[in-house]
Order: C-alpha cells, then structure tokens, then sequence
C-alpha cells in the first residue's frame, strides 16, 4: 500500500508530508549526480500542473491544509502497519506534525513521523495520477474554465501534493519509508521533470517524511508565523494530530494544535465555557450563543455535529450576498467554510459538521454536491427544527430571544420549505391585535378564536404599530376578532402558498369583502353599522366617477367604525403589502387598483355626501382629501403631496 493516496477515500495520488522536529530544513541536500535518477512527470501531471494555479483551488493558502492533511494520513497509516508490527510504532514515536520557517532561505517546510515513502512509492505517488479517468477529468477542466465554471465535475483524484507548487518554484521530499534503512530525496520545479536519489541518512528524517518549499516571490506572506498560524487554526486544526510551528530556524517548536477536536470529544468532557470559546471563535461574534446543539450521528451516514444558534443578530443576516456560515470538516480536515449544509431559513446557525463517509475530493470546494451531503443536509435541518422545537417547548425565555433575533428567516421556510410548514408552524410566534409585544403561537390563536369564526385573520405591512391602528381592523376589534400583525417582507409571501393552520384558511383583512357578519360581537360592546344612505349611496357613485383613475371600485364598507375610509384589495387579486410590493421592484401598474371603502354613518363622509349633492364641484376637493387620507393611513403617500397639501391648507382656511 502507498503511502497516502491510494485509499478509497482520495481516489488518486495525495502525496504524504514531514516528520520529527526540523532542524536543518533550509540547506538542500547534495546528491551525487551519478546516484540520481532523473524521471518525466506522467503527461497528466504535467498538465495539471499548469492548470493548478488557476483552474483547481480558488485560494493559494489551500497547500498548507493538503500538505498537513497528507501528513496526518501518513501518520495514520503507520499507526495501522504498527498493529502488525510494534516496532514501527517505537520507531516513529509519538504522532506530531511540525511546520518550520526559513525566511533567510525562504523556505516553508511541512514534517511528519509517518510511514514515509520508499523510491517506488515517490514514482508511483509524486509523478502518476493513479486513475484511468484524469485524461478526460482534465480535458473538462481546462473546457469549462476551471473550478468556479466546473461545478458538475466531482473531483476523484487526490492531489493534494501538486498544489504546493503554487506558492513553490522549487519543492524538496526527503523520507524514509517506516522499518527500512535507505532514504531518498524527491526534487522538482514543477516545469516537466523530477528527481529522485539516495539521501545519506544524517539528511533523513529518522522515519516519515519531509517536504521543503522553496517559496516563490508572490509568497512572502506564507513565511509570517501569524499566517501560519491563522492558516493551521482554521483549516487544520481539528486533524487528530499535534501541530508545532517553528517560527524561524534554531527556535524551539511552538505547539498550535493539541490533536483533539471539540466535536469529537464527550459531551460530558465538555463545559459550557468551552462550548462557548468555540462558538465565538467560528462565528466571529462576542455574545453567548442562545442554543447549543451537539449530536453523532450513526447508521449508514456517520457525521458529528455541532450547532450554535447566536445571541444576537449578526449585521449581515438579511445581506443577498451573504454566504453561509457551516464548516464542513471530512476526518477533521476542513473542506469548506461554507459548505451548503443548511436550509437557507437556518442560515443564522453557526455549525460545524465532520463527515467520516465523505470523500476529500481534488475539487474540495464542490464535495457539497456529493449525494452523502443531501442525506445529511436533510437531516441536520430535521434535527435543528427540533432542537428548536424543544427548546420552544421547555424554556420559552430563550426561544422568545431566539425568535426576536432570528423568526423574520425562519418564517421564510414557510414559504420555502412547505414540507416541514407544518414544523414551522408549531414554533412561530406572532404579534397580534390583541396581543402586540407578540409571543402568539398559531395553536394559542386557534384556542382564541371568536364563535362562527372560520378563518385566520392577518394584515401585512413593515410597521406594527402602524398595522395596529389600521382602519381595516375596527370591525374585527368590534368583534373581539384577533387578527395576526405581519410585518416582517417574508410574511406578504408564504400567507400566499400557506393553505392554513389546524383546518384553518389565512385571510387578509386588506382584501376583498369583510366576511365576519356572523361572528357575534362581545355583549354590549357594539353597535351595528349604519346602513348607507341614498346621499352616501349617491357619493359612492360620484367618488368612483372622479377618481376612476386610481381605484377600481368604491362601496360602502361593513369593517369601519371610526375612521372615514379605508383601502381594499380586491378579491381576486394580491393582497395591497404584497402588490406594493412587487410594484416596487419594477411592476407599476400589474397589479391592478384597490377597492375604496368608505364608512356611511361617518360624519365627514356624510357632510361630503351632502356637499357632492348640492355642488358636485365644490366637493370635489373632498373627494380627493378622502382617497389621500386612506392611503395615508396605508402607508402610502397621497397621489398628488402638493395638491394635497393645498387641499389641506384649504380647509385649515374654512375651519
């Protein structure tokens, strides 16, 4: 078996890194011509190395975590020949991964005390891509542009060695294969050719391997040991390996990374505090996080989770470019910071997911369209949703915070997601009518409702305050009827794909006719609208022949107590907020014009009644004061402010 690369798990050829701590990593070794065999890469590889700056990896920092990666599987492999052979494991000492510094030499190198390489296996694993496929792989590489234009390709060949030669204009491997007494040094310039030849055991590493970059002049920034460290800290440091960084040549090693992952330790082994360290340092943020979720899953997908709901709202929730936030982690190497793991409504969840069946792929920014991802994609949301639910269900101080921060996105899976609707649902707290600090569930509303009511009612808009005190709901409130206030952009959309709630239908009270007639209202507490008449039934005609331009119809309304008029929807069209709305995003006009509802025993409409009769004219500005006034109280503006304006003025002048 080689060294690394040959698994199942990579496919192709990722070549293995490092060994016990580095001392002498900036001199190159000096090999007698006559002892080296000179090799050509295969064709592939030499292709593929022309391709890889551009083409493979979108970040040139990726060689540090193939490298390191390739590095803990060498090391893994020993541990394995060590079951059968103690003495290998004596031999290599205990696992470490050491990462050195030459800025005099300009040199990064990565060391391991793993099972090392023999000259077979530098041929086989550093010049060949073991795969019949890599031909074709490559020519629909360089046919679709490259790795962001390539998203159909699913990477099977494991290169990770050949991405050092980003950064790399020269790159040494010295190793010793594990129980064998010659050892080789593996060079090349990544131009067409390498090297390979006896290396004299004082330049060997004792077991393992060691792989020395001879960085470029665009690479400065990999010889700062802050870089480094940011680097390992990110992408690497859950490998179940130690990490020592040596700054700079002579300085003791310096560990980064203890080899244990939280995740994959004991719940019981872990305290809240440490729980929280992890969460502020994968989320950015400084606050607690509202919940914690930490799980193994088991069966025939094996992955561990651990989830952070935030404490607060981070500043980019509702930003259209924003990306996810999940780590996906496959052996506890990172292969993404922003791997598709959520739902888009869980998008403020802060996780990390570490897969053992997934494989670390040559494309590893697109393993999430690996069909082990949708299994567990599915599942992790289940599982959140739940989490939710309980917590809902058995502390509901928290879950309020989590609701405040967080409901306006998960009211999205309504529309969104309708196959967990119904899951949503049972967690979705609501401001209402009756109740404006909100807290409402739908099964508290539905308990509530009022005798022959039918329907769930709602009104949408972006203020609650101001949807409280609209004039559509006097008839409602004169009913005792609760209605849901919606202010939130999401809601104008999924009360429209939502069939109901509990065999309930969703009904905007801003659209169509008022349907409550048979609701009685609380004893003694309302007195019956008027009925119109023939001057109102008279100025309904005049006020539809004057501003036929801007509505579509005008009657006598059965839902207003106090206020004058009122704006409707009409009954087979869009809701007024979702109408505004998408007239807003460039539809003007699309959607049809509201219904204008007038209150017939109002004194001011029955003083315009009156006036329309003697001297239509002269009522005329009252007309107008009457259309601008309800769309004032609908959050609009008045169709003509400097007309309205002057209107107004005239009345202050009569008054």
């Amino acid at each position: 078996m080689l060294p690394f690369a040959e698994s199942d798990a990579r496919g192709g050829a990722d070549r293995k890194s490092g060994d016990e701590p580095v001392t002498d990593h900036a001199e190159t070794q000096t090999i007698d011509a006559a002892e080296r065999s000179d090799y050509g890469f295969q064709a592939d590889v030499a292709r593929l190395l022309e391709l890889m700056t551009h083409s493979v990896y979108s970040e040139r920092d990726i060689f540090l975590r193939e490298l390191v990666s390739n590095s803990a599987d060498a090391i893994e492999k020993l541990r394995f020949e060590a079951v059968a052979n103690e003495g290998l494991a004596a031999q290599a000492g205990a696992p470490l991964v050491t990462i050195a510094l030459d800025k005099e030499a300009r040199t990064l190198t990565v060391a391991d005390n793993g099972v090392g390489m023999s000259r077979e296996d530098l041929v086989a694993a550093l010049g060949t891509i073991a795969s019949s496929g890599t031909r074709a792989f490559l020519d629909d590489l360089e046919a679709k542009g490259g790795a962001d234009k390539g998203g159909s390709l699913i990477g099977r060949f494991g290169i990770g060695f050949y991405s050092a030669f980003m950064v790399a204009d020269h790159i040494e491997v010295a190793t010793r294969r594990a129980g064998a007494a010659e050892a080789f040094l593996w060079t090349s310039e990544g131009k067409g050719s390498f090297q390979i030849a006896p290396l004299a055991a004082e330049d060997a590493p004792a077991v393992g391997t060691r792989v020395t970059l001879h960085l470029n002049a665009e690479s400065d920034e990999f010889l700062e040991p802050y870089r480094i460290e940011q680097i390992l800290r990110e992408h690497s440091g859950a490998i179940a390996i130690p990490i020592d960084l040596v700054e700079e040549k002579g300085k003791e090693p310096r560990r980064l990374t203890d080899g244990v992952a939280l995740w994959t330790r004991p719940k019981s082994e872990i305290g809240e505090q440490d729980y929280k360290d992890f969460y502020q340092q994968i989320s950015g943020q400084f606050d607690e996080p509202a919940l914690t979720i930490h799980w193994r899953a088991e069966g025939r997908t094996e992955y561990t989770v651990l989830a952070f709901a935030p404490g607060s709202r981070p500043y980019d929730l509702f930003d259209p470019q924003r990306k996810s936030r999940s780590k996906l982690y496959v052996r506890r190497v990172l292969i993404s910071r922003e791997a598709d793991i959520l739902p888009s409504w869980l998008r403020f969840m802060r996780i990390v997911v570490d897969s053992a069946d997934l494989p670390l792929n040559v494309s590893r920014e697109m393993v999430q369209n690996n069909p082990i991802i949708g299994a567990i994609r599915k599942a992790i949301g289940t599982r959140v949703l739940k989490e939710l639910s309980d917590l809902a269900a058995n502390d509901a101080e928290k879950f309020a915070a989590v609701w405040k921060n967080f409901g306006a996105v998960i009211k999205e899976g309504l529309h969104d997601d309708p196959v967990r609707r119904d899951e949503i649902f049972a967690i979705a707290r609501f401001s209402t009518s009756q109740h404006q600090d909100g807290g409402r569930s739908l099964k508290d509303y539905v308990e509530n409702l009022r005798p022959n009511q039918t329907a769930i009612y709602y009104i949408t808009g972006d203020d609650k305050k101001r949807l409280a005190s609209s004039p559509q709901l006097e008839g409602y409130r004169a009913k005792g009827i609760d209605v849901l206030l919606l202010d939130d952009p999401v809601d104008a959309f999924w009360v429209t794909s939502a069939v109901g709630y509990d065999g309930k239908p969703f009904k905007s009270v801003t659209q169509g006719a008022a349907d409550i007639d048979a609701v009685p209202a609380p004893e003694g507490s309302e007195t019956p609208p008027a009925k119109a008449s023939a001057d109102v039934a008279l100025l309904t005609a005049v006020l539809k022949e004057t501003l036929a331009e801007h509505i579509d119809d005008v009657r006598v309304s059965t839902r207003l107590r106090e206020s004058p008029a009122c704006l409707i929807a009409n009954d087979h069209g869009f809701d007024l907020q979702l109408a505004r709305m998408l007239q807003e995003s460039g539809n003007k006009g699309a959607f049809g014009k509201p219904v204008l509802e007038i209150n017939p025993s109002h004194e001011a409409v029955l003083a315009l009644a009156q006036k329309a009769k003697a001297d239509r004219a002269g009522a005329e500005d009252g007309l107008w004061l009457l259309l601008d006034t309800a769309r004032i109280a609908d959050g609009e503006a008045p169709i003509d402010a400097a007309a309205f304006a002057k209107r107004v003025a005239a009345l202050l002048a009569k008054g």
